[in-house]
């Protein structure tokens, strides 16, 4: 697979993975024990709006990986 295509296909997954990430985010925040303390709610925010970026740090990686050389014999 051309890095090209890695990429195309990353930015898709990348896609996928934020709205998911987002709507799952914010259902939670809607759990009692979070929806009824600011400090919480700004800590839980912090915590998730931050969080999203350890699922996607292997998706870059992979779409960064350079092209294999094909060998001609």
């Amino acid at each position: 697979m051309t890095i090209r295509t890695r990429k195309f296909f990353g930015a898709i997954l990348l896609l996928v993975l934020a709205t998911v990430w987002a709507l799952l985010g914010m259902a939670a925040a809607q759990m009692p024990w979070i929806a009824e303390s600011g400090w919480r709610q700004a800590i839980y925010y912090v915590v998730v709006g931050m969080g999203w970026v350890l699922p996607a740090m292997p998706i870059v990686s992979w779409m960064q990986r350079p092209d294999r050389v094909k060998s001609s014999s």
